[in-house]
């Protein structure tokens, strides 16, 4: 019998074909949603074994993903060669706040010189890793009190094309609402200007979570993270102020695991935001268009620079998606 062998390259290439584990499905509710999502696509499994995986940015310096798992107060670097490795320990918690959890980093940003914004849970404030990141320096803090009192934990962030600031700070980094460490009644979302000047934009949410712009920032979409109130607002932005506000999408009735979380807006404008079944797909109209069902609990999402691929974090999973060109 004659025998074939196959090139050691090509043997290693079906291997690694072989081993990418893949979970779940896509779920379509519009034929719109294939203007985003190739028919094709399969959530790969590109990581696993973290406790809250939290926080995805594309870093163009790096070409990888950064990211954060909030218990262990870790952050994690994730690249096409090297795969899965350390990047900072500790994420989010040094000890300049008090706080009995010491949770790590959550959400993180790049910022327009290429430094690395992360909210920190642990240090109850906006901090910042100065370029380049190959080597990550020591934390700046960019702001840490409100009035004079600490944040209850900063948890997601995005800019605007002005350079101002904009995040939530929700108490999950604390014990709750009741937490006698908690020194700001309000969950409140803040604006933080170019200039310095810090503002409390809205404070009527219970758990205001991620947070993004449309594409031409005339829309600020903030979720909120509540069983009783599972939605995501939308916010018309004139000049830095919110001056209507109007529920994007309500999901408390939805009977799937999560809760509106974090989330991403494509270029499209159609919102990409982690809630029950894991990423939800929503025109900009709040037409939901169906959902990446990850089967496990996803907290949020971040688009490579060519908006190729979408990652998702999740409970115990790093993921990816292939994201269709336009």
């Amino acid at each position: 019998m004659k025998k074939y062998f196959l090139p050691c390259c090509f043997t290693l290439l079906l291997s690694t074909l072989q081993a990418q584990k893949t979970i779940g499905s896509i779920e379509i509710l519009d034929a719109a949603l294939s203007k985003v999502i190739p028919a094709e696509a399969k959530i790969e499994v590109l990581a696993e074994g973290f406790q809250w995986a939290e926080g995805p940015v594309w870093v163009p310096e790096l070409e990888a993903v950064l990211f954060t798992d909030v218990p262990k107060n870790v952050a994690y670097k994730w690249d096409e060669t090297h795969g899965l490795t350390p990047y900072l320990d500790p994420s989010g918690y040094t000890a300049i706040a008090p706080n009995e959890k010491k949770s790590g980093g959550n959400g993180l940003l790049l910022d327009a010189a290429g430094g690395l914004l992360i909210a920190q849970h642990g240090d109850r404030r906006i901090a910042r890793i100065a370029p380049p990141l190959k080597t990550p320096a020591a934390f700046e803090t960019v702001v840490g009190k409100y009035q004079g009192k600490f944040f209850n934990s900063p948890n997601d962030l995005v800019l605007s094309k002005a350079g101002d600031l904009y995040f939530t700070d929700p108490p999950y980094g604390l014990k709750g609402d009741d937490d006698p460490l908690k020194e700001i009644d309000e969950n409140g979302v803040y604006r933080l200007s170019k200039n310095g000047d810090l503002t409390m934009l809205y404070s009527s949410l219970s758990r205001p979570n991620g947070l993004a712009f449309s594409p031409d920032e005339s829309v600020l979409y903030v979720a909120n993270s509540d069983p009783k109130q599972n939605l995501w607002m939308a916010f018309a932005m004139e000049e830095g102020k919110i001056i209507r506000e109007n529920v994007f999408f309500d999901a408390s009735g939805y009977k799937r695991r999560g809760l509106a979380d974090g989330l991403k807006v494509h270029s499209s404008g159609y919102v990409f935001a982690t809630g029950p079944g894991g990423v939800l797909i929503f025109s900009p109209e709040g037409k939901h268009l169906g959902t990446i069902l990850t089967e496990v609990r996803t907290a949020n999402c971040a688009f490579d620079a060519q908006e190729e691929y979408l990652y998702m974090t999740s409970t115990q999973y790093l993921l990816r998606i292939k994201i269709k060109e336009q």
